[in-house]
Parts: structure tokens; C-alpha cells; sequence
């Protein structure tokens, strides 16, 4: 007999860049502050989200990631979900399949879109759904780059541990070169060398955003006044990651370069010279690993949809 109380809906886990990225201080509980402009772009990984009779919570990636599932982000989202809001509630199952597209470990937030995916889709079929200020909690007990990538807005200051987030005026559309590399960067080695380089004098301490008229409202002013505070220790670590971001801003210094996140992703957003990037790209030995894509920045973030289940999706 079919299932007429299950529910399905579809989400796209847009990947994010960081335009600004700024590491303040450390609290006692290990957790470092930070101030960030969040910005999504075109590249999305697809999430599915079934409730259904049955029980537990399920999740299919391809292709597969080298995660167990209790581990993966979008099930701890799932099982957090069903923890603060009482629903699914016991003897329904979450089922969550995701066709992946945003590559791993490369500071896009694949893992951390797939959560806030599954929060938004989990929110959406819930006929009493959560307040926005307790799905920002319960996004922010996963990652910082959860609550933001929870939300509908294309572009976000956040500060605090992410969770304190202020919506932008989309900036107008623009290509985002992307160089990615087969190997990532650990997050915790990235701090640990932050760190290491602030204590010893070779960068300066934290210092937090300027935040005055026109700062944050057109790339050029981006450009001039954003930063990444891991850029320094992680290419000192990471002279291939240091190599593309030197080539690219010789081929255009109007252009936003930037290390995404804790590396290892590279981004070059730009309107002009677009055949340019692709050309030093080319150049680029095969054997490091290194790719390029593009993609555009958003302006917009499309809704959940909410469909009839698909046949043969347990």
C-alpha cells in the first residue's frame, strides 16, 4: 500500500566563496570569532529529502564520499532537525540522497551546503515549521558556514561564529574563475599556522572589518579594501595554491582574487578578460591537480521545491 503520508522536496546546496575573510579572536572554548562577506555562486550540489514510513535516517551520495554516514554533515543536520522540532517524529524516516558537484575539502562549503540544504528542505515540509532564529542555532552547532548557507540570501556579513548574519544588496552578477586542487587544506592546520605566524611577528594581529559607507556595496570597493587572513600562512604551506592566486592577479589586478575559506580553492570574480584565465589555467602541469571551472555569482537564491515522491526513492 502506498505511503500517503510521505513528503518530498528538492534543493539546490549552492557553494559559497568568502569575498572577505577576517580571523579575530580566540574564545576559551577553542572557537575562533571571525567576520566574513558570504557570497553563493553557481555551483550546486542537488539535494533530495524524503519523509516517509520507516525509521532512522538514510543518506546516498554520489558519487560516494569518503565519510561514514553518522559523520556526514547532512545527516548530523537531519538528526538535529528532528531533535529540536519533534518531527519526523518516531516511525518516520528521513531519507536524503545528494548528487554531488562541489568538490570536497576545497573551502566552497560542499558539506556545509548539503547541511544547510537539508535544513531548509526538512523546514519546508514541516507543516509547523521552525522559527529562522532556532534553524540559525541549530545550523551554527554544525560549522560556521552552516547557518549563512541555511538561509535564502545570496550575499551575508556574518559575524560572530557565523551565526550573526546581515543580508547584502546582491552585487550585479559576475564570472567566478575557480581554480580547485585534488589536495585540500586541513582547517584545524590552517588556524594552527595563523596562529603560528601571528605569535611570531611575520603577520599582524586581528583586526576586525572597516565597516564604512561603501565598503561593501560594488566589487571595486571589494577589491580594494577585502582580504583572506589565511591566505599568508597557507601559502606558505601551499606554494601551488600561492602560484595560481600570483598568476591570476598579474592577469588582472581589477579583479577580486581571493583564497576561499581555509583554502584550498582559488577565485578570480571578475566582468572583463574572461579567455584570460582559461590561458594561464593551460599552462597549469597536470600532474599537480589542479583544475578550472567557472561559474556566476548569484544574485538570487531559488526556493525549496516541495513534489509528490518519486517512485522508487526508499
Amino acid at each position: 500500500m502506498p505511503d500517503t503520508t510521505a513528503r518530498y522536496a528538492e534543493v539546490e546546496a549552492w557553494a559559497k566563496v568568502n569575498l572577505d575573510l577576517r580571523i579575530l579572536a580566540r574564545e576559551a572554548s577553542g572557537y575562533h570569532q571571525l567576520e566574513t562577506v558570504f557570497q553563493r555562486i553557481s555551483l550546486a550540489d542537488d539535494v533530495k529529502v524524503l519523509v516517509r514510513e520507516g525509521e532512522g535516517i538514510a543518506i546516498r551520495c554520489t558519487p560516494p564520499v569518503d565519510v561514514p554516514d553518522h559523520e556526514n554533515l547532512a545527516c548530523r543536520a537531519a538528526a538535529a532537525y528532528r531533535a529540536a522540532a519533534a518531527w519526523p517524529a518516531p516511525g518516520q524516516r528521513i531519507v536524503i540522497a545528494i548528487t554531488k558537484r562541489i568538490p570536497t575539502g576545497g573551502g566552497l562549503g560542499g558539506g556545509s551546503a548539503d547541511a544547510g540544504a537539508v535544513l531548509r528542505a526538512l523546514n519546508a515540509l514541516n507543516r509547523e515549521p521552525l522559527d529562522t532564529a532556532t534553524l540559525l542555532t541549530i545550523a551554527a552547532s554544525l560549522g560556521a558556514d552552516v547557518p549563512f548557507l541555511s538561509t535564502e540570501a545570496a550575499c551575508t556579513l556574518a559575524w560572530g561564529r557565523g551565526e550573526r548574519l546581515l543580508p547584502l544588496a546582491p552585487l550585479p552578477a559576475r564570472t567566478v574563475h575557480m581554480a580547485t586542487f585534488d589536495t585540500g587544506v586541513n582547517t584545524a592546520l590552517a588556524y594552527h599556522a595563523l596562529a603560528t605566524a601571528r605569535s611570531d611577528g611575520r603577520i599582524t594581529p586581528p583586526g576586525g572589518m572597516l565597516l564604512g559607507a561603501g565598503t561593501l556595496d560594488s566589487w571595486h570597493a571589494l577589491q580594494r579594501h577585502a582580504r583572506n587572513d589565511f591566505e599568508g600562512p597557507v601559502f606558505a604551506l601551499r606554494p601551488d595554491i600561492a602560484a595560481v592566486h600570483a598568476a591570476w592577479s598579474a592577469v588582472a589586478p581589477q579583479a577580486l582574487v581571493r583564497m576561499s575559506g581555509s583554502g584550498a580553492t582559488v577565485v578570480a570574480i571578475t566582468d572583463v578578460q574572461p579567455d584570460a584565465y582559461a590561458a594561464v589555467a593551460a599552462t597549469w602541469p597536470a600532474r599537480d591537480g589542479t583544475r578550472y571551472q567557472r561559474a556566476q555569482t548569484l544574485t538570487a537564491v531559488p526556493p525549496v521545491r516541495i513534489l509528490s515522491p518519486p517512485i522508487g526513492f526508499r
